[in-house]
């Protein structure tokens, strides 16, 4: 389970986010998007050689985010379990397109150098 998808269900639970500049975020999560931007309510925020300041509601963009405590209490089994079904065989087969002559980038060409690559047309 990817780190995002675990967070996404931390929905309600008061955490403490250090942010890459050594601000300190305490807060109750709202909702975590995929790109791991985060919402909390409740906050106090505390920047690096300041005083703390309250804040009703705040937005993280994910890629500020150093680290986020987890409370103790936070039933990480439960959380962990993973209950996006997994794609069938035929499915992951469609999905991988990858490999020897599979197609990957440049479509599925067999094996050769197909069209010419610039610099005129080969004649």
């Amino acid at each position: 389970m990817k780190l995002v998808r675990f967070l996404m269900k931390c929905a309600n639970e008061t955490v403490t986010i250090e942010l890459k500049n050594g601000t300190i975020l305490h807060g109750t999560i709202t909702s975590v998007s995929p790109q791991m931007n985060t919402s909390l309510r409740t906050v106090k925020m505390t920047p690096k050689g300041r005083d703390p300041i309250s804040l009703d509601t705040i937005n993280i963009r994910g890629s500020t985010i150093r680290y986020y405590i987890l409370p103790d209490s936070l039933p990480l089994d439960t959380l962990l379990v993973d209950d996006q079904p997994k794609p069938k065989n035929k499915a992951r087969k469609e999905a991988d397109r990858g490999g020897r002559g599979g197609g990957g980038r440049g479509g599925p060409r067999g094996r050769g150098r197909g069209r010419g690559r610039g610099r005129g047309r080969g004649f």
